[in-house]
């Protein structure tokens, strides 16, 4: 018919029918796509724990640097205290509080037999000063009008 033979057409009929095949689960592409995803996770875990590390490290060293700067004070006030201890003055006055003052010092100490004083007696605390006459301030006033007085 069209110059060719009958034996092309008849072979190719049954070639135009699609094979199935069985599909290839792992071939080298996903292959590698598979290796290139667990190298990309193993990397970030990897780099993950790095940057844990180096912000733990960061916090330690903070807490090293607020620990020395407590240190350094405390080692000022101590050679403060130091210098005041070893002043003459502040000796003497210690040595007086063990009766150990100059001579021409005469020590003593309060009776602890003794009676105690009664609550009206000069320069004690039972005396309580009377609180000056004043009128209010108007801002009292109404302080004390919207709230009532003190008791």
């Amino acid at each position: 018919m069209n110059g060719r033979p009958a034996e092309q057409s008849e072979a190719a009929a049954p070639a135009a029918k699609p094979e199935i095949h069985a599909p290839v689960l792992l071939n080298r592409r996903r292959l590698a796509v598979v290796f290139g995803g667990l190298l990309a996770l193993w990397l970030v875990g990897v780099f993950a724990r790095q940057v844990g590390d180096a912000a733990a490290a960061a916090n330690q060293a903070d807490q090293m640097r607020a620990r020395n700067a407590a240190m350094a004070q405390d080692i000022q006030s101590l050679q403060a205290e130091l210098q005041l201890i070893q002043q003459p003055a502040f000796q003497a006055e210690m040595a007086r509080g063990y009766l150990l003052g100059t001579p021409l010092e005469v020590p003593f100490t309060v009776d602890k037999s003794g009676q105690p004083l009664p609550s009206n007696a000069p320069g004690s605390v039972g005396i309580q000063p009377a609180a000056p006459d004043q009128e209010p301030s108007p801002f009292d006033a109404w302080m004390q009008a919207l709230f009532g007085g003190r008791s």
